[in-house]
């Protein structure tokens, strides 16, 4: 058909959120060895049109709303045209690696995403 399989969108939404938490100075890696999990526990995707396989587009990455426990963000893909293509949202939770219970989200992390908030 030409365009790019449904399933691809969610993984442009995940290379999107590392490229971003990089941006922020925040690593999974130092996430995890601190003893936090960091698994996507919701997605969802809105499609409006389709992206073709020579389409150039940029994800963007927003937060919903500041986190306690889990991590809510919003993305949207669009064209180099400014098409929107899709809309979606991804909850990611933080959950101690020993228990795989829920824990509040580290100080530090909550610092950096409230200063971020806005973006």
């Amino acid at each position: 058909m030409g365009f790019v399989h449904h399933s691809n969108y969610l993984k442009y939404f995940e290379l999107a959120r590392l490229d971003w938490l990089t941006k922020l100075g925040v690593s999974y890696k130092k996430i995890e060895e601190n003893g936090i999990l960091f698994p996507v526990i919701y997605s969802e995707i809105k499609y409006i049109f389709p992206l073709k396989f020579d389409d150039l587009f940029s994800v963007k990455v927003g937060i919903e709303e500041l986190p306690l426990s889990r991590l809510k963000l919003n993305y949207e893909i669009e064209t180099s045209q400014n098409k929107q293509i899709c809309f979606g949202k991804v909850h990611l939770a933080f959950l101690d690696s020993v228990t795989n219970k829920p824990v509040r989200v580290p100080k530090k992390l909550a610092s950096i995403f409230k200063k971020n908030y806005d973006l």
